[in-house]
């Protein structure tokens, strides 16, 4: 349904936009520059025009799509991630989700919104999960294959991280 939207909305594009159209079979092809050009130009009428993919920003991907539509589906859910300086990270994952999915989901958004940003710096995600858990509802989220479900954890939960203690057995 919603890919039959895109391709309607990007013929309607190209009917009103003919220097755009481009044919298959030409023998002047585009190069990758102009080729990414016309699929932004295209992506961002189709975000503007449809009520529920307006939220998104134009330099969209993929991902983000799917979890948008999966979000208006029910098949997906929306976690908020408290950091520390009272940021809130919306981040969107699947409803049979894991604690590593969780993880994963939450590293995805925090790179994309670094990178569109332009901050060059990357997080070391190994040292951030050896450093802090993931806490929600006064229990840490230990178990990374365990669905987070069975945490309790639902829809606009707020979760928030935990500094480890380390363990003072091991020493």
């Amino acid at each position: 349904m919603v890919h039959d939207r895109l391709h309607a909305k990007s013929e309607n594009f190209e009917e009103k936009t003919p220097a755009v159209k481009v044919e298959p079979d030409s023998e002047l092809g585009l190069s990758h520059q102009e080729a990414l050009s016309v699929v932004q130009t295209i992506l961002t009428d189709v975000l503007s025009h449809d009520p529920l993919l307006s939220d998104l920003p134009s330099c969209v991907t993929l991902e983000e799509v799917n979890s948008q539509i999966a979000l208006e589906y029910g098949q997906a859910m929306t976690v908020n991630v408290c950091k520390a300086d009272g940021e809130v990270l919306p981040v969107v994952v699947e409803q049979k989700a894991t604690v590593l999915d969780l993880k994963k989901a939450i590293g995805r958004h925090v790179n994309l919104k670094q990178s569109r940003e332009g901050r060059k710096t990357k997080l070391n995600w190994r040292y951030v999960w050896r450093t802090y858990w993931l806490y929600f509802n006064g229990q840490k989220l230990m178990e990374d294959k365990k669905p987070i479900k069975e945490y309790g954890i639902r829809n606009k939960a707020e979760i928030t991280f935990i500094k480890r203690l380390r363990d003072k057995q091991a020493l």
